[in-house]
């Protein structure tokens, strides 16, 4: 079986002498590994093409055995500016590796591929602030799989809001100051509610077009991280590596 489609490389390893096994995130087959036969042999064909985070044109096979071969290769993109900055680029390798987390394997991807690219593009080339990308990408990332958090109004009485709302991290719940339960919660102004509305509920092309003060955009990020860390139950090293960098 042959099969080509465009694809994000999320992660790169090397096996045997010349070789990668690369981790895909595919617009029309969702995650995949592919083995690419001499592709660290800097003449090799599939070299380029089968480093992390480059975005390409991929032909692959699929043997009887269900292993798949990048075949073919061509890059679109290789994000060359994030070679230079080493906050950026762990910022980028958290998402990646967060999408081979939570996209589906074996079915069209092509929400995650395109969340995936445009949150890498703002990263390696714009002036957005990194805290908004990040939080941006978690929550929207975890609203494609299926943990969108509970915002439309209070989880109790069912307001849409008041002065201040408060936000569960552990349950993705939202609450007003009169419902709020015996449990974590966090007070929330409605800048931030408005903007994990945005993220979550927005049209993709307009996922990224909001504004908070930097305080408000630090509490945005620190509340999305959280409830990813609860929806996901793991710890991401490229995550540590990032917050270790930006300290």
């Amino acid at each position: 079986m042959t099969y080509d489609t465009d694809a994000l490389v999320i992660k790169a390893q090397n096996t045997g002498e010349n070789d990668r096994l690369v981790t895909l995130l595919t617009r029309k087959y969702g995650v995949i590994r592919a083995f690419a036969n001499g592709a660290r042999s800097p003449k090799n064909k599939n070299a380029s093409a089968t480093s992390l985070l480059c975005y390409a044109d991929f032909t692959i096979t699929k043997t009887a055995k269900g292993i798949c071969i990048v075949k073919e290769s061509t890059p679109k993109e290789v994000f060359f500016s994030l070679r230079s900055d080493i906050i950026r680029l762990s910022l980028a390798q958290y998402f990646a590796e967060l999408s081979g987390e939570l996209a589906p394997r074996e079915e069209a991807a092509d929400e995650f591929l395109s969340l995936l690219l445009n949150a890498v593009y703002l990263v390696s080339d714009s002036g957005k602030p990194l805290q908004l990308i990040k939080a941006a990408a978690e929550l929207r990332m975890l609203s494609l799989a299926g943990y969108m958090p509970s915002l439309l109004g209070c989880a109790s009485c069912g307001i849409y809001e008041t002065d201040e709302m408060r936000f569960c991290p552990h349950s993705g719940k939202l609450y007003c100051a009169d419902c709020t339960p015996p449990e974590v919660f966090v007070p929330v102004p409605n800048s931030v509610v408005h903007a994990m509305r945005h993220i979550c509920l927005s049209e993709p092309g307009k996922l990224f077009s909001f504004r908070l003060s930097d305080e408000n955009l630090l509490l945005l990020c620190d509340l999305s991280e959280r409830y990813l860390l609860a929806m996901t139950g793991k710890r991401f090293a490229t995550l540590q590596f990032y917050k270790t960098m930006t300290r």
